[in-house]
């Protein structure tokens, strides 16, 4: 699994001119899923990403998570995340989790992120989505488990 995580001031995901998630001030995430994940890697990086701390406190040091700021998540999949460029130019995806082991992981991530009480927003699975974002800082981090 991996996730690449941005710090936003706020993100929206679009289809077909349509908004069909949007949120303010939190993280958005790219979600991507190989065949062989788990439910114990699902909730390894839910805990990660909800407990991350790369908000400023008082003093200006990352030291508050989302929870402490009232941020919220926009969640897309993104099975691009497996690509394999290592020959010729055209990358590969067989790295990636098929949609029927893919969409299933991704629904459950998605329910584990909103069980912990953050307010979770969506792209939809397979669709050709738009995505408008404000990086914040910018900050970038990337999971893999």
């Amino acid at each position: 699994m991996r996730i690449v995580l941005q710090r936003v001031s706020h993100a929206q995901v679009s289809i077909d001119g349509t908004v069909v998630g949007k949120i303010g001030q939190g993280y958005m995430l790219l979600v991507g899923f190989a065949p062989d994940d788990t439910d114990e890697q699902l909730d390894y990086l839910v805990h990660k990403v909800v407990n991350l701390r790369v908000f400023e406190d008082e003093n200006g040091k990352m030291n508050k998570g989302l929870k402490d700021v009232d941020g919220e998540i926009l969640s897309i999949s993104q099975f691009t995340l497996y690509a394999d460029t290592r020959h010729g130019n055209r990358p590969g995806f067989t790295d990636a989790a098929r949609p029927e082991i893919a969409e299933p992981l991704y629904d459950r991530f998605n329910e584990k992120l909103a069980a912990t009480g953050v307010h979770v927003e969506t792209g939809r699975f397979g669709a050709d989505m738009q995505v408008d974002l404000e990086n914040d800082g910018p900050i970038t981090i990337i999971y893999e488990k």
